[in-house]
C-alpha cells in the first residue's frame, strides 16, 4: 500500500467522526446540515507537525459516500512564504471527486485560489456562505470575501453535510463551529 492510498481512508474517517458527533451533540437544526443554502462559521488553528504538513479543510455538501463534497481549505504555511506563487495558494476551493485541486489549478489557473495573510499556529476565523451555486470564503472578520466561487461544482440544488478535515502531518483544532440556515 503506498502512502497516498493510506491517507484517503484516514481523512474520511475523521470526517465521519466529526459528522456523527455533530449530529449526536444535537446541532441546532438538522435542516441546516442538509440545506443547499447556509452560512458556516468557525475558527481554525493549524500548524505543521513536520514542515510538509499544512492544511485544514471545511467541506460542505458532503454526500453519503464520504467521497463527494465541495470544500474550502487553508494552507497556513503558505501565508507568509518567501515565494509569491506559493503565497497565492494560501486558500483554495475544491470539489471532489471530479474537481481536485490539481485539475482546477491546471485548467483554470488562479481562479479557485487566493492569497491571504495566514500564520501557522494562530487562530484563523472563517466564515463560509453558500447560496445555490455560489460560495464565499471570508477570513479574519473581513467584510469582503477572500475567495469567491460563482460556479460551485456540485450545482445550485445539491444538498449534503458539513465536515472538517485535517491534512496529513498537520496538527489542527477547530472551535465555535456554527451551521445556520440562510436568511434568504
Amino acid at each position: 500500500m503506498d502512502s497516498n492510498s493510506h491517507r484517503t481512508p484516514l481523512a474520511f474517517a475523521i470526517i465521519a467522526s466529526v459528522l456523527v458527533s455533530a449530529t449526536t451533540a444535537g446541532q441546532t437544526k438538522d435542516y441546516a446540515l442538509e440545506s443547499a443554502k447556509g452560512v458556516r462559521l468557525l475558527n481554525l488553528v493549524a500548524q505543521p507537525a513536520v514542515l510538509q504538513g499544512k492544511k485544514g479543510l471545511v467541506a460542505f455538501r458532503l454526500q453519503d459516500d464520504m467521497k463527494t463534497y465541495d470544500a474550502f481549505y487553508i494552507r497556513p504555511t503558505n501565508g507568509r512564504a518567501d515565494d509569491q506563487e506559493r503565497r497565492n495558494h494560501a486558500v483554495q476551493y475544491i470539489s471532489h471527486p471530479q474537481w481536485p485541486w490539481m485539475r482546477l489549478r491546471q485548467e483554470t489557473p488562479s481562479k479557485y485560489e487566493a492569497y491571504v495573510d495566514l500564520l501557522p499556529g494562530e487562530w484563523t476565523k472563517m466564515k463560509i456562505e453558500v447560496h445555490g451555486d455560489k460560495a464565499r470564503l471570508y477570513l479574519h472578520d473581513n467584510v469582503q470575501p477572500t475567495l469567491i466561487v460563482n460556479d460551485v461544482k456540485s450545482g445550485a440544488q445539491k444538498r449534503g453535510g458539513v465536515a472538517l478535515w485535517v491534512g496529513p502531518e498537520t496538527v489542527a483544532h477547530f472551535r465555535n463551529l456554527r451551521v445556520v440556515p440562510s436568511a434568504n
